[in-house]
């Protein structure tokens, strides 16, 4: 299991990485298919981007994103084709396949290690790699070691033994994608919720929530969802779509909204609610963060 190093915990079920102490509430399986019907929202089931298959319901539009921002990144994200499944990394279907809209057309590798806060970290690291942005790659561990990838490209690795984490210079410059994929396997490894939540900052007002914020339980079992859209009508209230990965690593998605069955995958969401309920995981205390 990941983190053992770090953290001596017993295994928990239906936890998002090993690097939490209290289970929040999951919906699972036939406790949420009560909550499943029709949503009167429409999605454009032959269009392969978030942005284009999921047009701002009616009397809403879609908030724009700078060109090269991160947000920018995610909405104009490409998808699988409509109706594909949620696969874990031994390209097997998850049993709950009713709470999703979209998956993401990026692998998950062939280990189990890209859950919900890595799922984060792959879209934040390859945005960064895409854009060039390469001082900008770099991430902690939970032991609070921070790792970066032009440290990696040139060769120096990081050596866990129990608690402690030293680095040496053991193999020669590499900075192909490949080499850029061993890195984010090595961050997968060692960062978590935790970290995640230590390198974000927190967002204070529910105007400034954006596209690429996340919504973060840190903790073992912890989770987290990002917004991947933002709509608003002309009283100025917005909408949001939600994306996740989770445990055991499996395909980064969209999951609809089972609890408003009418604005479904979109979500109405406030940083000031004392919980916030998501399809998978419920968030109490809700905790919006920035990259």
């Amino acid at each position: 299991m990941k983190k053992i190093h770090f953290l001596l915990i017993t295994i928990l079920f239906f936890s998002c990485k090993n690097d939490k102490n209290t289970p929040k509430i999951i919906v699972e399986n036939a406790e949420s298919e009560k909550y499943v019907s029709k949503s009167s929202v429409t999605i454009n089931r032959d269009k392969n981007t978030i942005k284009e298959r999921f047009p701002a319901p009616k009397d809403y539009q879609w908030i724009e994103e700078k060109p090269n921002s991160f947000g920018h990144f995610i909405e104009n994200f490409k998808l699988k084709s409509y109706g594909s499944p949620i696969l874990k990394y031994d390209e097997t279907p998850i049993s709950t396949q009713h709470l999703h809209e979209a998956v993401f057309d990026i692998d998950t590798g062939n280990k189990d290690l890209q859950q919900c806060a890595d799922a984060v970290i792959r879209l934040r690291a390859e945005y960064l790699f895409k854009n060039k942005k390469f001082d900008e790659i770099k991430f902690h561990f939970t032991s609070g070691d921070l790792v970066s990838w032009n440290d990696y490209k040139n060769g120096i690795r990081a050596f866990v033994k129990g608690n402690n984490v030293n680095f040496r210079k053991t193999a020669d410059f590499d900075d192909s994608y490949q080499n850029f994929r061993n890195y984010l396997d090595l961050i997968f490894n060692y960062a978590g919720t935790i970290s995640l939540n230590k390198e974000t900052q927190p967002v204070t007002k529910n105007s400034e929530l954006k596209t690429g914020d996340i919504l973060i339980t840190p903790g073992s079992p912890g989770h987290v969802v990002f917004i991947a859209g933002v709509v608003q009508n002309n009283e100025g209230k917005r909408l949001y779509l939600l994306g996740e990965g989770f445990t055991p690593a499996q395909s980064i998605h969209i999951v609809s909204n089972p609890f408003d069955r009418n604005i479904s995958p979109w979500y109405d969401l406030d940083i000031h609610s004392p919980e916030t309920k998501t399809a998978r995981y419920f968030f109490k205390p809700t905790n919006f963060r920035s990259f």
